[in-house]
């Protein structure tokens, strides 16, 4: 990721603070490997930020770099000029986050060769930037030096939130599919998402068939999806002819994201393809999760942007899930289930299989291509990102909680979950509209969700607890 840096300064307190700072970021650039673009020493005084004109020179920098920033590091080694710092991004016309961190005064060195005073400095800069109507993001603490493990951990949630920032503008997501005739609740306003960046490219499931039926077992591309499948997951009972219409299926679906440049898919995956085509999509949403492009059931396409936001943050991937049931008598815990399609990083013990349910209506024979496996226990991020056409808005609620090793005794994917004061974000999720489907990651990043998108994309964001 690429930053940058805005060193605030002020003439009349000591140069070498500013050098040390400049040392320092080098040093942040090195252990988070992280690039860095900032004022060189010999274009402004130290490299700092102090007057309009120099607030002119590195607001050119930036704008030379405009595609590569991610977001802006203001860093203050004294009080710092608030007028060059908002001038700066003014003047850049960057509209990405910034992360304001100033530098502690040590108690014993409060004389005119050390003194900083940016813990007062930080207070005049926030001030500004709040005039100029830029958004900004606060360390934990309002003073801290940037070899801190605290402000470490800081700058790790802000590389998130520019992940996250930086990823959704642009989003492009492949609607395969009309969403299933009972299921209102998926959807969704494309105006809404276009009008915040994220473009929705439809297709009709017949064309996605029609093109996979025109494939044979001879075509190398065929052979190469089906190889990937044998490597993705042990195929069980699956027949070959059942992996051969997964693999076509497959082929089709990757070019299709190919062509249109695709991000990420919402795919119609009940009952069309088992009726008209023989075989569950699950396998092939799997590994699309899986490496990163994330797929979500039912044409849940706010879902998929969803569970597409989880993954920016965390670097791993998301999956669909069902607030699908209680467990016993724990008020707590719950059971989360698909029939299913999850990435294999969250059921190690995968296995390609069907779908019981769905057959009962289409035949089982026709659901192969589902998978079969468990989520262990681990960090839970949960939560959910929609539309909400009436109010012209987009709405999203998260919260973290944990997988749990107990006794489930039930096919597809599943998983116990444990949700602080689960009764309550059960009450929030009915009173406020969201629908059962929810995104999960094998994380705690609700607080990194709740900053990027609230604060940089103007989105509601509840956070449960």
């Amino acid at each position: 990721m690429t930053l940058g840096v805005i060193i605030g300064n002020r003439d009349f307190f000591p140069d070498v603070l500013v050098t040390e700072a400049r040392k320092d970021i080098q040093k942040l650039a090195d252990k988070t490997g992280v690039k860095f673009i900032m004022s060189g020493e010999d274009e402004t005084k130290l490299g700092g930020v102090e007057t309009f004109d120099d607030a002119k020179k590195c607001a050119e920098l930036f704008k030379k770099h405009a595609d590569d920033i991610d977001g802006i590091l203001v860093c203050l080694p004294n009080f710092g000029d608030e007028k060059g710092v908002a001038d700066t991004v003014r003047l850049s016309g960057l509209k990405v986050p910034i992360l304001i961190q100033g530098y502690p005064d040590d108690l014993n060195k409060m004389n005119v060769a050390r003194r900083r005073d940016a813990f007062c400095g930080k207070i005049s800069v926030c001030n500004n930037l709040k005039q100029y109507g830029f958004p900004f993001t606060l360390t934990e603490k309002h003073v801290v030096h940037l070899s801190d493990p605290s402000f470490l951990q800081d700058f790790s949630d802000f590389l998130g939130v520019c992940r996250v920032v930086g990823g959704i503008k642009g989003l492009r997501i492949g609607a395969v599919g009309a969403r299933p005739g009972a299921f209102n609740t998926v959807r969704y306003s494309e105006k809404i998402l276009e009008k915040n960046g994220i473009s929705v490219t439809t297709v009709d499931l017949s064309e996605i068939i029609g093109n996979a039926n025109k494939l044979t077992i001879e075509d190398q591309k065929v052979k190469d999806k089906l190889d990937s499948i044998h490597a993705y997951a042990p195929s069980g009972k699956t027949p070959s002819d059942k992996l051969v219409q997964m693999a076509k299926m497959g082929v089709v679906l990757s070019d299709f994201m190919e062509v249109n440049h695709l991000d990420a898919t919402a795919i119609q995956c009940w009952t069309s393809v088992q009726s008209n085509f023989g075989c569950n999509v699950c396998t092939n949403m799997s590994m699309m999760s899986n490496d990163m492009m994330p797929s979500a059931c039912e044409v849940d396409v706010t879902g998929t942007l969803t569970m597409y936001a989880m993954q920016l943050v965390s670097g791993t991937p998301s999956a669909l899930v069902d607030w699908n049931n209680n467990y016993a008598e724990d008020d707590d815990k719950c059971v989360l289930f698909h029939c299913g399609n999850w990435a294999k990083s969250f059921i190690p013990d995968i296995q390609i299989s069907t779908a019981p349910i769905l057959g009962t209506t289409v035949g089982e024979e026709n659901t192969y291509g589902a998978l079969e496996g468990r989520t262990p226990a681990g960090l839970l991020t949960y939560g959910r990102i929609s539309t909400f056409d009436n109010e012209g808005k987009i709405k999203a609620y998260f919260g973290e909680g944990n997988f749990t090793d107990d006794e489930l005794n039930t096919f597809g994917n599943k998983a116990v979950a444990h949700v602080p004061d689960l009764q309550n974000l059960m009450r929030y999720i009915c009173n406020n509209g969201f629908e059962h489907h929810a995104v999960m990651n094998g994380s705690h990043t609700a607080r990194i969700l709740k900053e990027a998108l609230e604060k940089y994309l103007d989105w509601e964001v509840h956070i449960h607890n």
